[in-house]
């Protein structure tokens, strides 16, 4: 991340944000303490499923729809990442930018590193296991 807040797309999946959403994506705090990043279709049907849970879930909806915002793909192939988002999730200077299937999460590296040591270490549950090529 440089010091006004921009993160570089990688190459591999910048060109495709491109063609599928023309660079036009959301970001969003993520309860696991990293950021979402949607390219703009997935966040649209997202949120659309959001909205439509009952009320006893306002709080999900108001931890992703309330924190949602536009960005864009510039020309340099960054995204600007807002400083209330950027303190929410510790995002200073080493980020890891990651795809997670139809979305992408925003780390800071530190911690994301703890959280997969951590993860390591509690064992692989039966359904990730059975999910290994050995």
């Amino acid at each position: 991340m440089d010091t006004k807040g921009r993160i570089v797309v990688p190459a591999r999946h910048r060109d495709v944000l491109l063609a599928i959403c023309q660079g036009k994506m959301i970001i969003a705090k993520n309860p696991d303490g990293c950021l979402s990043l949607f390219p703009l279709p997935v966040w649209e049907t997202f949120e659309a499923e959001l909205v439509n849970l009952s009320v006893e879930y306002d709080a999900w909806r108001r931890l992703y729809i309330g924190s949602a915002t536009d960005v864009d793909i510039d020309s340099g192939s960054r995204v600007l990442i807002p400083p209330e988002l950027r303190q929410w999730a510790c995002l200073e200077k080493d980020v890891k930018f990651m795809g997670v299937g139809s979305n992408f999460e925003l780390w800071d590296s530190a911690r994301y590193d703890a959280r997969e040591v951590a993860a390591i270490a509690a064992g692989r549950p039966e359904p990730v296991r059975n999910l290994v090529v050995r």
